[in-house]
């Protein structure tokens, strides 16, 4: 977090530049964009951007009235099964994009869910996949979901219980399964915030006995007056699963798709359009943006052969730790949340800047859950193990008992001040017996 708001803080916008042949094809436009040669490489940043107008300005020129020739067409239909059902950390992400629920709240509905109401299953679970056993309960469920959520009764309608994906995999389901609706139908009584969440659950649930969505995707490969331009098209042709989701996230049904071309044929360059653009800094985290970091740690390990171990693990915490990470550090004054947003304290930063960079990247993580993993296939002691780990600590702590304060720590706000409530004695109800029995009082 300290180090995402200290990339926004110092961040440097510069220009850069994309030029796009228009080529018009049977009574319409083909948009290709440029593909820089090797030659172009000192004029572009480390991402390939075209840093400089006049080199832009110059390949427009060129290409305009010019024939635009394929070299290459590729043409296919391609098949998007259902996403798999939510574990935690799943569920906690998209009840924030969709809710701007905090991963505390969707866990705190998820339970009230599970436990008060009974009407979905175990909510701290890290697996998105079912038993196979549990298949022969589909139309039970699914008739569940119809009776106790109205905005699905349709969904439920046009789904196909005897349809079997991939999500029904026994050697996939650990100690829990995904996060589904139970057989029970939800209760009219469900609060705005609970009937929410059943329902972001009970539509994932759905989405398993639809086809998947099909997509006609094309690329099309032009020369034109010697420069490579690449035009790719993609659309929707067939929704499946994806009639599901809110109109709002089923935008690139409206596609256009690219013609059909075939290789050596020849169309005209019309001109080059040229879009002036500006880098842009990396988005604040959010609730959701933050939890997907979490759980995809290994982007940010510095030793590249650390990568994998995090890669193959869960990340930082676990499903049922998470929300509750994130909102000790908010308790704590070390982050905050502004908005829809999440940003580092003063405080959270001066700690990160005071401690040394083996404390705060998750290498240190990493390198655990290696020898963590060599502990468990004996190949590692765990002594050894404790020993370099209590050296370390102990080394850390007389550094800070040596030196001065950090700079970092110093002149920042005081923490607020806690306040306890005086705990009152009560009599026991066994002593309130006793003495009715002699006639006495308690304090008697």
């Amino acid at each position: 977090m300290v180090r995402r708001d200290q990339a926004i803080k110092h961040f440097i916008p510069h220009p850069y530049y994309q030029l796009d042949a228009i080529i018009a094809h049977q009574g319409s436009e083909i948009r290709a964009r440029w593909q820089p040669s090797d030659a172009c490489a000192k004029w572009q940043d480390e991402q390939g951007r075209v840093l400089s107008r006049s080199l832009a300005d110059n390949v427009a020129n060129r290409i305009t009235g010019q024939p635009a020739t394929v070299t290459d067409a590729e043409r296919q239909q391609r098949k998007q099964a259902a996403p798999l059902p939510y574990n935690l950390s799943a569920l906690q992400i998209d009840a924030s994009k969709r809710f701007g629920f905090s991963a505390q709240k969707a866990l705190d509905v998820c339970q009230q869910l599970y436990e008060r109401h009974k009407i979905i299953t175990y909510p701290r679970s890290d697996c998105r996949y079912l038993p196979k056993g549990h298949f022969a309960e589909a139309s039970k469920v699914l008739a569940a979901i119809k009776k106790g959520c109205q905005t699905l009764i349709q969904a439920c309608d046009n789904a196909d219980p005897k349809r079997k994906g991939k999500a029904w995999n026994d050697a996939k389901v650990g100690a829990h399964h995904a996060i589904i609706p139970t057989a029970k139908a939800a209760p009219a009584s469900l609060s705005g915030d609970e009937a929410k969440i059943y329902q972001l659950v009970a539509r994932q649930y759905v989405m398993q006995f639809y086809p998947p969505a099909e997509y006609a995707e094309g690329k099309l490969v032009f020369d034109i007056a010697g420069g490579c331009f690449i035009a790719k098209g993609k659309v929707l042709t067939q929704a499946g699963w994806r009639a599901l989701l809110p109109s709002t996230q089923t935008a690139d049904s409206d596609a256009t798709p690219l013609p059909l071309m075939e290789k050596g044929e020849q169309a005209q360059c019309e001109r080059g359009d040229i879009k002036d653009c500006m880098t842009e800094p990396p988005a604040a985290f959010t609730e959701s943006s933050l939890l997907q970091a979490m759980t995809g740690i290994g982007r940010y390990v510095q030793n590249k052969a650390l990568k994998e171990i995090l890669r193959e693990t869960d990340g930082l915490g676990t499903e049922a730790t998470r929300a509750g990470i994130i909102e000790l550090l908010v308790k704590r004054g070390l982050l905050n949340r502004q908005g829809k947003t999440l940003h580092a304290t003063a405080s959270g930063t001066g700690l990160i800047d005071a401690l040394p960079d083996s404390a705060t990247y998750p290498d240190m993580t990493a390198d655990w859950e290696r020898q963590l993993q060599d502990m468990a296939d004996r190949q590692c002691a765990y002594h050894p193990f404790m020993q370099a780990l209590t050296d370390k600590v102990a080394g850390l702590i007389d550094s800070v008992k040596t030196s001065p304060p950090p700079a970092s720590l110093q002149g920042l706000p005081a923490a607020p001040a806690k306040t306890f409530k005086r705990k009152t004695r009560r009599t026991s109800t066994r002593r309130k017996g006793a003495a009715k029995s002699t006639g006495k009082t308690a304090t008697q």
